[in-house]
């Protein structure tokens, strides 16, 4: 599943994570943090990086949502209950 740049931004609002502080837990930057939240999305980062941040935040309990997984199609974040 690729993720996109409005479920990052969704997924760090809804553990009320900054961007400083997914930076921390992955060990990247912040602007690389805000690279991938930005016009290009993951997409413009490497595939380890951003599987660096999609652990993390799935380890806080964050779901990514694939396109068409609920009734109007797009991409999504939830939390685990």
């Amino acid at each position: 599943m690729e993720l996109t740049a409005g479920q990052l931004r969704a997924a760090r609002a809804l553990v009320d994570w900054s961007q400083a502080k997914l930076a921390e837990k992955t060990k990247l930057s912040v602007l690389t943090i805000r690279r991938m939240e930005g016009a290009r999305g993951p997409s413009g980062s490497t595939e380890a990086n951003v599987e660096a941040v999609r652990r993390a935040l799935e380890g806080a309990g964050v779901i990514f949502l694939e396109p068409k997984s609920n009734k109007d199609g797009g991409a999504g974040v939830r939390l685990k209950r």
